[in-house]
């Protein structure tokens, strides 16, 4: 009896003792350091990256375009706890139809994404994908294994400037995540849209039918850099089938049209 009682005791302490010792070989005040290096250096590339793309494409800045697209954002972030100020929402007067993430919270919209999604839903859709990219730390991550940390921190002090923040903004614009992060991205934003009760059902439309589109423009960007489409359309449906969600539109059809007209109007 008196073995039984010990024998637990004692593991309990040496567990105790092993983790203790453990905890008090890392050296927290260099972890801590290095996170904050980590964090720094994201922040600068995002606004390197971001001042790359200000100096080189057309950004709209007109107050209704961005105002409209704050309203299909505010559902999103308003069910999902995202706080909408710390988004750093940038449309791009472009006719690809794209979408991405940059580091420090940026995300970039072309004008040609917008005007080519046939309902709201599916727009909404493609913003949760990128913002679950950027929720997810998936731009660090992809940007890490196929950049390097070590590049990128020189970019960021100084170091190999120009030429790397090019190649980053080539890497996330125009090349896909591995099909892991794509996935979650995916269903992040399923399930963003359905705590808003936005249907999810036109972003997996929304992919099948520019999957199908043979355009030899090259100006798919969003679908090029997102393999296996078709396969992702249908595991969101299969993955909706179950589920029982209310279908709200955040603006009117009517709002929405409008919205499509101004924005070719605006950038034509």
């Amino acid at each position: 009896m008196v073995k039984k009682i010990i024998l637990p005791g004692l593991i309990i302490l040496i567990t105790f003792f092993g983790l203790f010792y453990g905890l008090s070989q890392i050296d927290w005040v260099t972890e801590f350091n290095v996170k904050q290096i980590r964090s720094s250096s994201e922040n600068k590339i995002g606004e390197l990256i971001w001042d790359e793309i200000s100096s080189t494409e057309q950004v709209n800045t007109n107050d209704s375009i961005s105002k409209t697209l704050d309203k299909l954002l505010e559902p999103i972030c308003k069910n999902n706890n995202i706080e909408r100020d710390s988004l750093k929402i940038h449309i791009v007067e472009k006719d690809d139809i794209n979408a991405f993430a940059l580091p420090n919270n940026h995300l970039v919209v072309y004008t040609g994404l917008i005007t080519e999604c046939k309902n709201q839903e599916a727009l909404q859709g493609v913003l949760g994908h990128e913002i679950a990219h950027i929720t997810n730390n998936h731009v660090m991550k992809k940007l890490s294994k196929e950049i390097g940390l070590s590049v990128m921190l020189s970019a960021s002090t100084g170091g190999k400037g120009s030429a790397v923040v090019k190649e980053i903004l080539k890497s996330l614009s125009s090349s896909a995540y591995d099909r892991t992060l794509e996935k979650e991205a995916d269903m992040t934003s399923v399930d963003y849209l359905l705590n808003a009760n936005i249907n999810p059902e036109p972003f997996a439309d929304f992919m099948f039918e520019l999957s199908q589109q043979n355009d030899s423009s090259d100006s798919l960007y969003w679908i090029s850099s997102h393999p296996e489409s078709e396969e992702r359309a249908k595991y969101i449906l299969d993955y909706l089938k179950d589920k029982k969600y209310k279908k709200q539109n955040t603006i009117s059809k009517t709002d929405w049209a409008n919205y499509k007209k101004l924005i070719k109007e605006k950038t034509n």
